[in-house]
């Protein structure tokens, strides 16, 4: 890293998240200095690593972000925090595009007028909207089909319109199927009512849920059910290491790049992975399609393999849900002493 002597701080917001936490471990694992910033709305604050600064407050803050910057000497932001739920933001439009689009466009002012260089993105395979061709390369067509995906490809083209015009890079990762837990237990899917397939198939394992709802039969897929790319959230952890390495590298230069694995598994699949796993029978219940899903979402994921040093290391669908099912006994073993999820693993 020729730009400076020693690694530099690292604000991560939303760390105390799903996806931010795990960034955040293998942030200190790999010996960066982290500060994070969190106004605890899905996120907690257990699940912020000992060996991180934690400030309580929003992104939206700009003399907060502007004092942490100044007070710890951050070069570098990796901005997760944001509202993710697909439905919700067809239901509650407005309250997406304040948090994702409105607030990341103040955190972004608040980074060009603090002087911050490096700019990593929490983007998604949304922006594509349904693909024309799969797998999905980074110069397919942009059209996202929901107010979430709309979101956040505007807060992309934000920033490459501000780097641009200003001394800053960036990097937008559009992640696919996020899925599964930190291997070592430390921190996991947490947010109650969550909705993604794995989450939702490892709670009706341990008897949190009595079926999980299986939407469509009848997509253009080998099986009927709609395909999806699976990441690893360890591996998608590592690949923000990696891409905040690669932004300090050649400042001159921003970058958009798939997170996935480039394979993708139907529902049915995903689901026999977790009888596999178990060895048991999750209670499968066909519903009708959801409006505007694709039949399939899986990453060309060339680019990100061919620009940084990241390789999978947990591309097996088993290992996910394995993990994924560890974390979430660990939360149900400790819900009863610690007022539920919310209180964390002891």
């Amino acid at each position: 890293m020729p730009e400076y002597d020693a690694k530099p701080t690292v604000l991560v917001t939303g760390g105390a998240g799903y996806i931010g936490s795990h960034a955040v471990l293998a942030l200190l694992d790999a010996g960066w200095p982290v500060v994070v910033l969190d106004n605890l709305v899905t996120g907690f604050e257990w699940a912020v690593p000992a060996g991180a600064l934690f400030a309580k407050g929003d992104i939206a803050d700009q003399p907060l972000v502007a004092r942490l910057v100044a007070e710890h000497d951050i070069k570098a932001i990796i901005h997760f925090a944001g509202s993710v739920v697909v439905p919700e933001s067809v239901e509650d439009p407005l309250k997406y595009y304040d948090n994702n689009t409105v607030r990341s466009r103040s955190l972004i002012e608040s980074a060009v007028k603090s002087g911050v260089r490096h700019f990593i993105f929490s983007s998604t395979a949304a922006t594509y909207g349904i693909p024309e061709n799969v797998p999905v390369t980074e110069d397919a067509r942009t059209q996202p089909i929901n107010p979430y995906g709309w979101s956040k490809l505007m807060t992309e083209r934000m920033l490459v319109d501000t780097s641009a015009a200003h001394p800053i890079n960036h990097c937008a990762l559009r992640y696919f199927n996020v899925a599964g837990a930190d291997p070592e237990g430390r921190t996991g899917q947490s947010t109650a009512g969550a909705t993604h397939l794995i989450k939702v198939a490892v709670e009706a394992a341990i008897g949190k849920r009595d079926h999980v709802s299986v939407f469509g039969s009848d997509y253009a897929t080998p099986d009927g059910t709609g395909i999806r790319d699976y990441i690893h959230v360890s591996d998608l952890a590592a690949a923000h290491v990696d891409a905040l390495e690669k932004l300090i590298e050649d400042p001159a230069i921003s970058h958009v790049m798939n997170c996935g694995y480039g394979r993708g598994f139907s529902v049915l699949e995903v689901l026999d992975s977790v009888d596999r796993v178990t060895n048991m029978k999750i209670a499968r219940r066909m519903e009708p399609r959801r409006a505007g899903d694709p039949d399939a979402l899986v990453a060309d994921n060339s680019r990100i393999l061919a620009t940084l040093p990241w390789r999978p290391r947990r591309n097996d669908l088993d290992t996910i849900v394995a993990d994924a099912l560890a974390w979430e006994r660990r939360l149900a073993a400790r819900a009863d002493g610690h007022g539920g999820s919310q209180g964390g693993p002891a």
